[in-house]
């Protein structure tokens, strides 16, 4: 007996140190893109181009990242960005929520029409064009409205929060209205405040969403610097650092002809510039995030 137990803790240990080895090579494989860019954003521009960089820059500087900020304007477009992310959030998480608990109630007689409705936009839409002399004709161009108001409600999301909504206990709904509660003053006292998991699960994905889209200020707001974004001004100085690459040189030169950046290097920085801001708020959301995609993810 004595020989069958230490045989099995032996195996125990074995099995323990496997799965731990085989996590850490997991969490290189995750972490190493992440490390290598910062690494070439942190590198010399001449010395990555030569190669060779992987977790830990050769010749450290600051030069890509200042390469970045040299212009006004981005700290302006950081702004923008930060404030269309907020807003664009809120109102999208809590209008959508609202039709969520619209269309949960099965007293009411068009949920599945609406919930048709809006399962058909996941799949097909009107165009680019018929969406630009829509949103021209409403005179949302050149306003902070447009990063808000055509994607305020998305289908995916919708469906998520009413499968949760559906999951939740009836008879707390039903207690409500006995108390004298109306609907509104349910949905905020009572179905919201149990939907925080769900909540902060769509909040991230339209967070994220908001933060990175440059292409509508493109569409509807190039022309207004003051309404430019962050992601979109990133994007100009990435496309003019690239334009700038002569034929017989891969490096962008400053004006006493010493190279300064290169795309590579230009490009590295601004990932991190445009990633670092969500990675800071997904840690406060992970509980919740995890938590509403296990749940609103299998209740119908």
């Amino acid at each position: 007996m004595k020989n069958r137990s230490d045989a099995f803790g032996i195996g125990s240990k074995l099995f323990d140190w496997s799965n731990y080895l085989l996590m850490g090579l997991l969490i290189v494989v995750a972490l190493f893109p992440f490390l290598n860019v910062l690494a070439v954003s942190l590198n010399q521009a001449v010395d990555t181009a030569r190669g060779g960089i992987y977790l830990w820059p050769r010749q450290f500087t600051w030069l890509n990242y200042k390469s970045v900020f040299n212009d006004r304007i981005i700290y302006h477009a950081a702004l923008i960005s930060v404030l269309r992310t907020a807003v664009g959030t809120i109102l999208s998480v809590f209008c959508t929520a609202m039709l969520a608990y619209t269309i949960s109630r099965k007293e009411y007689v068009f949920r599945k029409f609406i919930t048709i409705l809006f399962v058909i936009t996941m799949y097909f839409n009107g165009g680019l064009i018929p969406n630009y002399l829509l949103i021209r004709h409403l005179h949302m161009t050149n306003s902070f409205w447009v990063y808000i108001v055509p994607g305020i409600v998305g289908a995916f999301n919708l469906i998520v929060i009413r499968s949760f909504i559906n999951g939740l206990p009836g008879s707390l709904i039903e207690s409500a209205r006995m108390d004298g509660a109306g609907e509104f003053r349910t949905f905020i006292k009572i179905v919201l405040p149990l939907c925080m998991p769900v909540i902060a699960t769509v909040s991230l994905f339209v967070a994220v969403g908001q933060w990175n889209n440059w292409f509508d200020t493109f569409l509807y707001n190039s022309s207004n610097l003051n309404l430019s974004t962050l992601q979109y001004e990133l994007m100009k100085k990435l496309q003019s650092a690239s334009l700038s690459v002569s034929a017989d040189s891969a490096f962008v030169r400053g004006s006493d002809n010493k190279i300064v950046v290169t795309p590579n290097s230009i490009r590295a920085a601004i990932t991190l510039v445009a990633t670092v801001p969500i990675m800071l708020v997904y840690p406060f959301l992970q509980k919740y995030f995890v938590a509403g995609m296990t749940l609103g993810g299998v209740k119908e």
